[in-house]
């Protein structure tokens, strides 16, 4: 996510960390760098002018001349711009009083409207709600077959219906949703290609008929200053109350990010980074503003284990470390524990100090199928017994995985290693991947 963006702020953030003594000269290169780099993501040219004057005033100030670390000092104020710019905080989905709270989803065709619904959809039932999906897009071909489909695979009802217009399918769903105790009405609404006047229409009238708590206009990452452009007319229309950033796993410069809040004023409250499902986070800008300085973003990486990480089963693992008696069938869980989690780019760039270092990084998600395979052409003894996989029984593997005996060999050697190293994780808290763990083979 944002890995050019990173990338480019790690160099300037570098030169900020190394000047030992602030003068008007030295902090205004390092700010021409930044500017350069954020006019590069495409963010807005009034939003950076705008960032570079606030950081410029107080990166003078007495405060960071007498301070002993003064480069630190002006990290410290550039992170904490980059805060304010996104948002400050996180803001929550604002409720309805009396159920169902409905939620209206706009944006242009293509801008990952209808994913995004279904992806709040599951992001709900799993904190424990009951929400219900609206297929009312009526405009573009298959739409309300995508929705359909995306509701079965998390199972969640969809209300449809082909013969009625899209604000009637409004107003009859509110009526479902009350019927049924669904606490959430989430509309998928229509989109097109450009803004139309005939669009915003359309999304006008099912505003005024079902009275949402939310609007969530929903924002191509992908695509800089167009979302931008697209999300001013949409406020002006609807006066949403939220963005959502969809596609942030793509080849996305990151200036829609960094401008589209400032520009509208409205909150970031979700983004969506991925093809699954479970591919959605809550928006936190300070968590989003250390990530782009470099600084990782733990907590979130913390939150990606709670969720996916069963915590019985990493004590058991704890107490199998401790007294190294760990497993090939435990190395297997703990593979399907890390990839639930996401693509390994996204999780190796939470870690701090690793984001800006990703750009020409490949970590090949095929390594892991490769290693699931051979575990899996085990048997059960040699899954528990791994020192008796003999030149014989490496073939058989290797055939049955359709690997190489080379990569059985890699496979068996790096378990070794991490059963040596086990014996040094003593004091590793409950759930802690043993080091070693195979990111590539």
């Amino acid at each position: 996510m944002f890995e050019e963006l990173i990338e480019k702020f790690d160099t300037a953030v570098r030169n900020l960390r190394g000047i030992g003594k602030i003068s008007e000269k030295n902090i205004a290169d390092s700010l021409r760098e930044i500017r350069r780099v954020l006019l590069e993501a495409d963010v807005n040219f009034r939003v950076v002018k705008d960032f570079i004057a606030r950081i410029q005033e107080k990166a003078v100030g007495d405060r960071v001349l007498k301070s002993v670390t003064p480069g630190q000092q002006v990290v410290k104020i550039v992170h904490e711009e980059l805060i304010d710019l996104l948002g400050r905080k996180n803001e929550a989905l604002k409720l309805s009083q009396v159920p169902p709270t409905v939620i209206m989803i706009v944006g242009l065709q293509g801008s990952g409207k209808t994913t995004f619904s279904a992806k709040l959809a599951l992001y709900l039932k799993k904190s424990r709600h009951y929400p219900l999906l609206v297929a009312a897009d009526m405009q573009r071909p298959a739409a309300v077959e995508q929705l359909l489909r995306l509701g079965e695979s998390a199972d969640i009802p969809v209300f449809h219906s082909q013969k009625e217009t899209a604000v009637n399918v409004a107003r009859l769903s509110l009526k479902e949703a009350r019927k049924n105790s669904h606490d959430f009405l989430i509309l998928d609404t229509a989109g097109r290609l450009h803004l139309d006047a005939d669009m915003m229409a359309e999304v006008s009238a099912i505003k005024g008929a079902v009275r949402p708590a939310e609007i969530l206009f929903v924002a191509d990452g992908m695509t800089g200053q167009d979302a931008v452009r697209s999300a001013s007319a949409f406020q002006e229309e609807l006066d949403f109350s939220g963005i959502v950033l969809t596609k942030l796993d793509g080849d996305t410069k990151g200036g829609a990010a960094l401008s589209i809040r400032a520009v509208t004023g409205k909150p970031i409250k979700f983004i969506s980074a991925g093809e699954k499902l479970e591919d959605l986070e809550v928006f936190h800008p300070d968590r989003m503003a250390s990530r782009i300085l470099g600084m990782g973003d733990v907590l979130t990486l913390v939150e990606k284990a709670q969720e996916h990480v069963d915590r019985a089963a990493a004590e058991k693992l704890d107490r199998k470390v401790k007294k190294a008696e760990l497993t090939l069938e435990d190395f297997l869980d703990q593979l399907h524990q890390v990839r639930k989690m996401g693509p390994l780019n996204q999780l190796a760039g939470m870690l701090p100090g690793v984001g800006g270092k990703l750009k020409n990084v490949q970590m090949d998600e095929s390594a892991l199928d490769k290693v699931e395979a051979i575990i899996k052409s085990m048997t059960r003894e040699e899954k528990q017994h791994p020192q008796i996989i003999n030149g014989s029984r490496r073939k058989r593997v290797a055939q049955g995985s359709g690997t190489s005996i080379q990569d059985v060999n890699r496979l068996l050697k790096q378990f070794r290693m991490m059963q040596k190293m086990a014996k040094q994780l003593k004091h590793m808290g409950p759930g802690g991947m043993p080091a070693g763990f195979p990111l590539g083979m």
